[in-house]
């Protein structure tokens, strides 16, 4: 990988800025027959809590026009496994240059600290911070959705941990520049967008909802669009790096999200239907840069003002 492809984020370099969306590609280790993850800027991890979470009833996954909803939950078998289990062998793929993200998802603000401080002797070189779960305490409203909140559970997350923190945002609210600034004013290093959009289908035959949560995330192209103009929002409300993405299936996609501000891009529900979908969009970035004559990847960020 040359170097005109690397990108940094809140301090830590990528040899690319092509990494995986949480939740849509496991620990890493269920697409490693496909291709080489060392290809790959970074592997984010499926989020990970406290204790272990069975997530919501079925049918969790409903396919949509141009997307799909899901409605899983966060399931994960909690922080211990997944350090015992999941930690050594994301290792192997940092020594060999792709940087490891860590999601991390709670219930409580106690919930994110604990989380983050079982990590922070740990081979993880980020953490990105689920801010679109339910906080129990506060009547299941999500931290991400409310800006006080917000700014509070990031300044929790970032006094605890010892990793750059990116603070991941969710789409579900009015102005997505008011919940950026508040990540930063918190202290967070980065935030990423766009978290799933909240969607509902209906089995107009049988009469019933197609999830048994009712509602659930849409993701996949039919929401890059949105995706575009909210990272593009947030890149010029804030002074920190912004990850972009939502519905990303091409390096043109990629490379727009990069142009409206997104310092690096991440890949989730193409990566279903198309398991190599990342290394092939690299190329795609790459053939880009050559057909345009552009030095470095770092050139297109922001680029359209």
């Amino acid at each position: 990988m040359s170097e005109r492809m690397e990108v940094t984020v809140a301090g830590v370099t990528l040899k690319n800025p092509v990494m995986s969306a949480s939740g849509t590609f496991g620990n890493g280790q269920e697409y490693a027959e496909f291709f080489d993850l060392a290809k790959l800027g970074a592997v984010v991890t499926k989020g990970v809590s406290l204790t272990p979470w069975e997530g919501n009833p079925t049918p969790r996954v409903a396919e949509t026009p141009s997307g799909m909803l899901n409605a899983i939950g966060l399931q994960n078998p909690g922080i211990d496994v997944f350090i015992e289990r999941e930690l050594p062998k994301l290792r192997e793929v940092r020594e060999a240059g792709t940087r490891i993200i860590v999601n991390v998802c709670g219930h409580s603000v106690e919930e994110y600290v604990g989380v983050i401080r079982r990590l922070a002797d740990e081979p993880v070189d980020l953490l990105e911070i689920n801010v679109s779960c339910p906080n129990v305490k506060e009547g299941a409203i999500a931290f991400g959705q409310d800006p006080e909140m917000l700014r509070d559970v990031t300044k929790a997350c970032k006094n605890a941990a010892k990793q750059p923190v990116i603070m991941k945002l969710t789409p579900n609210v009015t102005d997505i520049r008011v919940l950026a600034r508040a990540a930063e004013e918190g202290g967070a290093d980065a935030v990423s967008l766009i978290n799933t959009l909240t969607g509902m289908k209906i089995d107009v035959e049988r009469r019933k909802f197609l999830l048994a949560n009712r509602t659930g995330g849409l993701s996949g192209p039919a929401i890059h669009p949105v995706a575009v103009r909210m990272v593009y929002e947030a890149a010029h409300a804030v002074r920190i790096p912004v990850i972009g993405m939502g519905g990303i299936a091409s390096g043109t996609d990629a490379i727009e999200m990069m142009l409206a501000g997104a310092a690096a891009v991440a890949v989730g529900t193409a990566t279903l239907h198309e398991p190599a979908a990342m290394p092939r969009i690299i190329g795609e970035m790459e053939a880009y840069l050559d057909r345009h004559g552009i030095a470095s990847v770092r050139e297109l960020i922001g680029a359209v003002g």
